[in-house]
């Protein structure tokens, strides 16, 4: 019989059973206090670390394994950016991307000079500490739904460029202690391999995976799909590593080349389980990382440390967010999802050690500073959006990308929300409009997409897609917009349906006479099916109970399109309403009659 290796497998349990348990108890926990998911599990991370309880003692191979997490979401981002929003990216890509690394790298360098680094170590430190995280930037917008709005898409746009930079950078750092890559190769060779790599990724993207994608997809096996779809993703991965490059760049690339294919959902929908899980691992890994040892005896210095690169990054990027189109209100919290350093730093540092270009204990002294920093983005964060809640100007509209949905809702709360829920629930895709950002907050922790603005604004609407998509649902509050959003529709999207909620009779008849024959009054139908529950309580039959109120609609119905032509004439609106009202008084004792009742019934 052959022998099974359990003392290996009991251990790989152990660790499993201690990441997952640890997540389990710190995170609900952080996210009930108001704290975030990352915050929760770098706390977990810090818990069951070398300097917590020690339940795992080598955090350096966790964090190996779970950087794969940080791939798997480039790679989900990408499915969301198809190349043609990837070239509108470029202004906050290159421009904003470019503008950052130069002005946070240069202060910084000389920040670390005034704390007695030598002048190359300073700018090897700076070069990577003006990098920011991808992993928790990039979570905490996600969770926020602000990834689509202005400030997400500018920040994201900054991460991608440190993405792209962290390439040359990581093949410089060697060359400025050795001489020559680390491979032996010079800097354009590796320079050309590069290059090579990116472009063989996308060529057999176009022309490889997505035929191949179709094939697999057509056995209809799930299990099968879901392997190929990481197997996809690892094997890009690998390349560009190989290529020296960021495996996450080549993840983000093909994804983007599958943004606009048809399997974009299927492959979303198979990789985010993995991805959140490996991503969740990830942050434990970075809080098992952090040397409180190292923190305990060198305190002083590790918090000027910290608060030089919060500091100097974060007044960097508030000021320039105003060039880089950051709404004025959000200035603040683009600069604390910015300010702490990032995955790569940790990358980069450590080449720097190997290079001897970083000397004697200061690059642990970074690597603890950049550790902290990124542990302390979530309560930055926290504090700028109660800053923005409390002293933020108006709130500017988003710019609202064309999501190619059939279906436009304007106004989502409680009626637009009811209407939203039910389309989603039959696959229906939709664009929601909303001009209330405390709506908008909390809806966006439910993961529905809802862009703020004015939906009564025609750039918007043209933005959101009105121009091709087949349904506007008006549920907005205010009579006076709601109005003059069926006026801009009728008038330069007349082949667009609409169906609106009307708030009262007189704006059910505003809406017929402007041809709108699918309004419905909100509170008509509950009302109606209260009426038959009080019938039945007092004693009446469910089907009569139905059939008075059956009665009822259809006379207050035909009453309403009476009115219809003569709805600006008020004495005439009041004698069609008595008329309507007699006709149903008529109508009822007919039917009593007709089921020989008494004209006056007590119901027991």
């Amino acid at each position: 019989m052959r022998t099974v290796p359990a003392v290996a497998d009991a251990s790989l349990l152990t660790d499993t059973l201690i990441y997952l348990g640890a997540a389990v108890v710190c995170v609900p926990l952080a996210k009930r206090l108001g704290l975030g998911s990352v915050l929760g599990y770098l706390i977990a991370g810090i818990a069951i670390g070398p300097w917590g309880l020690r339940l795992v003692d080598d955090p350096h191979s966790t964090l190996q394994f779970a950087e794969f997490g940080v791939v798997l979401m480039l790679f989900l981002i990408g499915l969301e950016i198809d190349l043609n929003r990837l070239t509108a990216l470029r202004r906050a890509v290159f421009r904003g991307g470019s503008t950052q690394m130069l002005i946070c790298s240069a202060l910084l360098a000389v920040a670390f000079i005034l704390l007695r680094l030598p002048w190359l170590s300073a700018i090897v430190a700076a070069l990577a500490i003006a990098m920011s995280s991808t992993a928790i930037a990039t979570q905490i917008l996600n969770e926020n739904n602000q990834l689509g709005m202005p400030l997400g898409r500018t920040a994201f746009g900054i991460l991608l460029f440190q993405d792209i930079v962290a390439i040359p950078l990581i093949a410089l750092v060697p060359l400025l202690g050795a001489g020559e890559h680390e491979s032996g190769t010079s800097a354009w060779i590796a320079t050309a391999t590069a290059l090579a790599a990116i472009a063989g990724v996308i060529v057999l993207g176009r022309y490889v995976m997505r035929p191949l994608i179709r094939v697999i997809a057509a056995v209809d096996v799930r299990e099968i799909f879901t392997a190929f779809a990481l197997l996809l993703v690892i094997g890009v991965a690998m390349v560009m590593t190989f290529a020296g490059l960021s495996s996450g760049l080549g993840a983000f690339l093909v994804g983007a080349l599958f943004a606009s294919s048809e399997y974009r959902h299927a492959l979303e929908g198979d990789i985010e389980p993995f991805k959140g899980l490996l991503l969740g691992l990830f942050f434990i890994a970075i809080g098992m990382s952090i040397d409180v040892g190292l923190i305990g005896a060198q305190a002083g210095t590790l918090a000027l440390l910290v608060g030089a690169i919060l500091l100097v990054k974060g007044l960097a990027l508030a000021a320039m967010a105003r060039r880089l189109g950051v709404p004025a209100r959000e200035r603040w919290l683009f600069a604390a999802l910015l300010a702490q350093g990032g995955e790569f730093a940790f990358v980069v540092l450590g080449a720097g050690h190997d290079a001897n270009v970083l000397p004697g204990t200061s690059g642990a002294m970074l690597n603890a500073a950049v550790a902290l920093s990124m542990a302390a983005t979530p309560l930055l964060v926290m504090a700028a959006q109660r800053w923005v809640m409390r002293h933020g100007a108006e709130r500017a509209d988003d710019v609202v990308e064309d999501t190619q949905a059939p279906v436009i809702i304007a106004g989502f709360g409680r009626y637009g929300q009811i209407v939203g829920r039910m389309l989603l629930a039959h696959g229906v895709r939709t664009t929601v409009l909303d001009h209330d950002p405390d709506n908008i907050e909390v809806i966006g922790r439910f993961g529905y997409k809802v862009f703020y603005g004015d939906a009564t604004r025609l750039d918007l609407l043209q933005a959101a897609g009105a121009g091709h998509a087949r349904l506007l649902v008006v549920a907005i509050d205010q009579v006076e917009d709601s109005l003059k959003l069926v006026d801009l529709a009728r008038t330069h999207f007349p082949n667009l349906q609409m169906v609106v909620r009307a708030r009262n009779v007189r704006h059910w008849l505003e809406l017929a006479s402007r041809g709108v024959d699918t309004a419905e009054r909100e509170t008509f139908e509950s009302a109606l099916r209260s009426g038959r529950q009080a019938l039945e309580k007092l004693g009446m039959s469910p089907f009569e109970a139905r059939e008075l109120a059956d009665t009822f609609r259809r006379t207050n119905l035909a009453t309403l399109r009476a009115m219809r032509p003569h709805f600006q004439d008020q004495e005439k609106l009041v004698d069609l309403a008595r008329s309507g009202l007699n006709e149903l008084e008529e109508n009822l004792r007919r039917d009593r009659e007709a089921r020989g009742e008494p004209a006056q019934q007590d119901w027991e």
